[in-house]
This record gives structure tokens, sequence and C-alpha cells, in this order.
């Protein structure tokens, strides 16, 4: 456990109690919001990124875990970092998947999420073309499960995949929680860069339905005619 304590100290080295407290509310983390009880150090993506950098190559998956059942947001986003960064550089892939999947209890805010499920669970379904553990996340009826589902899709759309994306999209629309209507509208948004075509389909077939959010999100980058028209919807 010694990378562990090594890491812990320098991440415990970096709290800062005021920027902690903006990140609590930044994050909703009162009673009754989406990150209730969630507790910050204060520590800045950048600084966190540099940490993980530096011991996610020896790290063990019992240090790792160990990680991801802290009681700090930027301890678990650390152990989150490293698992990135090895799965992008080391052979353990199949491994970092199934301590990933074994954790969404601890993937419990919209930055854990966006930051890592592309790069791991998107990632890995390019290698395997297999939608399974997607397609079960999405099914959980858990918001953090189902946004992980979804936000998966930015890797695999940037290979001009989008039968995965379209269809859960369709199963999102009528989502009760503001943060799948972003995530909706904001992998429909990317999909449209990479295909204009798939999200003009998607828009003539279920702007009228969409959650408004969803909506302004996805039509950001069309023409100011087209934003008017959809809207108008």
């Amino acid at each position: 456990m010694i990378l562990y304590m090594n890491a812990m100290e320098e991440l415990l080295a970096l709290r800062d109690e005021e920027q902690a407290k903006h990140l609590m509310r930044f994050f909703k983390t009162d009673k009754g919001q989406y990150g209730e009880g969630d507790k910050f150090l204060g520590i800045r993506v950048p600084q966190n990124r540099l940490i993980a950098k530096k011991y996610y190559k020896n790290i063990s998956f019992t240090e790792l875990q160990t990680m991801l059942n802290n009681q700090y947001h930027e301890i678990r986003l650390c152990a989150l970092l490293m698992m990135v960064y090895l799965y992008e550089r080391t052979d353990k892939k199949d491994k970092i998947v199934k301590l990933y999947l074994r954790n969404v209890r601890n993937i419990n805010n919209w930055d854990l999420v966006d930051l890592t499920a592309p790069k791991i669970l998107g990632a890995h379904y390019l290698k395997t073309r297999d939608s399974s553990d997607i397609r079960r996340l999405a099914d959980s009826e858990q918001l953090w499960a189902e946004r992980i589902a979804v936000v998966s899709q930015w890797t695999i759309l940037k290979e001009g995949e989008f039968k995965l994306l379209i269809s859960l999209c369709e199963k999102f629309l009528g989502h009760k929680h503001d943060l799948m209507h972003k995530a909706v509208g904001w992998m429909l948004r990317e999909a449209g860069k990479k295909d204009k075509e798939i999200l003009l389909h998607f828009l003539d077939k279920h702007a009228k339905a969409m959650p408004r959010t969803a909506l302004r999100y996805s039509i950001e980058k069309l023409t100011p005619a087209q934003r008017k028209f959809y809207m108008s919807k």
C-alpha cells in the first residue's frame, strides 16, 4: 500500500477549504440534491491528473479499490484517472473494465462519469464490439449508471458509429432528470459534428417530444435558422 499512501499524502497536501466549499455547492451536495453527502478536498483537476500520472503505472488493484471507496470526491477521481491511464497505456484493459463496472456506485457525479466513461467503456466497446455492459447500465434505472451508458458513446460516435447512441437517446427521451437531458443533448450535438444528417434525422423524428434542455444542447452547432425551426416544434 506504499503507492496508495504516497498518493494520498500528496492529495491531502493540496487540500483547500475554500475551494472545497465552492465545489460542494457546484456539485450539488446538499440534502435532496444529486450529489447529496459527497465530500470535497478542494483539489483542481489538473493537479489531480499530475498525481494520477505519477502513480498509475505501479498502483495495485487493491489500492485502486481502496481509493474508489474513499469518502472524498477527488480521491475517487484520482483512482478513476489512474484507471483511464492504465486502460490506454497497458494490457490490463479487461481488468480495468471489470473494476470500473464493480464501482459504478462510486462513480457518483457527472465529472467522474464524463472524464472516464468514454475512455474506458466507450473505448472497450470499440475493442470488443460487445454492448452488453453498456445496455445493462442503461437498464439499471440508476442515474449515474444511465449517464455512464450515454456519455460512453462519445468515443464510439467519433468512429462514425451511431446506432447504439441513437437507441440510448431514444430510450432516455422521457427521463425525469436534467442531467440525463444534458447528456443526451450533448451526445447528439457531438454526433451532429461527425454526421449532421444523423442529428437532423433524430430531430425531425423526436424534436417535439424532447425535453427543452436536451433539445437546446443538441442544436447548439446548427445554423440560427435551424435552431429556430427545431425550437419552434
